[in-house]
This record gives C-alpha cells, structure tokens and sequence, in this order.
C-alpha cells in the first residue's frame, strides 16, 4: 500500500482500490494479512511521530483548516518516502469507520509483539491482561500504563486486538508509548519466570489487602476477563494476590479500571 518514494493524489470515488484498500484495515483478518493498521486524528499522529512512528500513508481531508502540526506531519512522511492521499470527508468517514471523522488518518506498520522483543528493565510496572475482550477496555490499559510509566501491555491467550480501529482510539496515542506483547498463558508464565518480575492479581484466594501489600519491581499487574476474571490456575500461579474493598452492592471493578488502581498503588509503593 505504501510508496517506495513520495507522492500525494487525490481521490474522489469510493471505488478507488486504494480506498478499498484503507477500508479493508478495520477488520482483523485484512490488517493482519496486510501487518498494517490504522490511525485517526491530529493529536495521535502527532504522539505517534513524537514517538518516533511515521505514517506510511497518511490521509488526509481536502477540506481542512491548516495547521502547523498538520504540516509536519505532512514533511515527516515526505521525508520518510511515503504516501499523501486527500480525499472526501465522506470517503474519509467510510475509512475510519466514524461518522464524523478527524481531518487526518494514518496507516502504520504493526509492531513486534512477541514476549522476546521486551526489556522486563525498562519499567517497574507492566500491566497484563488476560482474555480481554473490549477494545475500549485494552485501550484504556494502554493509557493507564501510559500515565503510571509502565513499559507496556501483555495480553494473553485471545484477547481483542490491540491494532483495531477502536483500541487504537481508546488508547489516545499510547499505543505508540507503551510496548505490547501477545502470548499464550504458558509461554508468558515460562518468559516470566525465566528473570526477574512479580506477578500480582486481585483475589479472593488468600489476599492480602492491596494497600499494604509487599510489590516489588519489576512488578506485573494482573487482570482478567470482564466477565469470567481469572482462571483459579492463573491466580494461583501469582506470587502476590491482593483484595479490594468493595464497599457497596457491586462484587467487582470493570478489568481497566482494577488495572488502573491497582497500579497506581504499586507505583506509590515503589515510589516510597
């Protein structure tokens, strides 16, 4: 899909094989077929290029407000020898998938994912999730990570994918900030164990309060699916399960926001 040099076109019909082309990533077998995915808005494709990730197509609206950052983004990928594509609102709106879509878009390489591309000692929190199941939710991890300093995101065994257009959009930009690695439960609990990292989780099964709790670096906070939580096996095999109070009617968190308290805990342990 992208130019081995740089060039810009402008296209108007919805027939156009690069606009099938674009459209086609918003569903998981054509972006894993293509390893590409996309991303929409001024503000992500700016954290992107910030980040070090340039577009190799970017798509933009032909009627559009100037603006500075746009313009950069606009030399960054001419520099990089990639595509400019203008296009209709509409068309746009089709790719994206949103009925009012930001005046940009851009298509990305698919990251590494696997456990053997991450530094365990870049961070001293990483956030891990198990059968997630909501983009909304997996971006949410991934801005949580993003605000608590985490090296990034595990996922394991079938969770949504990361690269949807949806994750991408609830990340705000952390997808480009935070590494992610796809696993199996066995093959992460073997990469685990192979080095240093604590794996903690919320439990009934012998808990200890969370606030109290001894976290230690580098630490892997642990949630599960939104409806079934962990299996009995995954949370046994934690070195550290903790409880939350839950002072009303409700007998659990939604798995991003556990995530988000649980980690920020650990980052004041670790901090103190």
């Amino acid at each position: 899909m992208a130019s081995s040099a740089t060039n810009r076109r402008h296209i108007t019909g919805f027939s156009n094989p690069t606009v099938k082309a674009l459209r086609s990533l918003r569903e998981k077998k054509h972006r894993k077929a293509a390893g590409r995915f996309l991303a929409e808005g001024l503000r992500l494709l700016t954290d992107a290029r910030d980040c070090g990730y340039i577009p190799e197509v970017l798509v933009l609206a032909d009627r559009r407000d100037p603006h500075p950052l746009l313009t950069a983004l606009e030399e960054a990928v001419e520099a990089n020898g990639g595509e400019i594509v203008e296009t209709t609102a509409d068309i746009l709106s089709k790719i994206t998938g949103k009925d009012n879509p930001q005046a940009v878009a851009g298509v990305f390489a698919e990251f590494d994912t696997s456990l053997a591309a991450l530094d365990r000692s870049a961070a001293d929190i990483w956030l891990v999730a198990q059968a997630l199941r909501d983009p909304g939710n997996l971006g949410t991890m991934l801005r949580t990570g993003d605000a608590i300093g985490a090296g990034g995101l595990i996922l394991i065994d079938d969770c949504a994918d990361p690269f949807s257009v949806e994750a991408v959009r609830a990340s705000m930009g952390a997808v480009f900030t935070q590494s992610i690695a796809q696993a199996r439960w066995e093959d992460f609990d073997e990469w685990l164990r192979g080095g240093a990292g604590q794996l903690v989780a919320a439990s009934l099964r012998d808990a200890q309060p969370y606030r109290s709790a001894p976290y230690a670096a580098p630490c892997f906070v642990l949630v599960g699916n939104e409806s079934r939580g962990l299996p009995e096996a995954y949370e046994m095999a934690c070195d550290l399960r903790v409880t939350m109070p839950m002072k009303g009617r409700a007998d659990s968190l939604n798995a991003a926001v556990a995530a988000a308290v649980l980690g920020y805990e650990v980052l004041a342990a670790l901090e103190d």
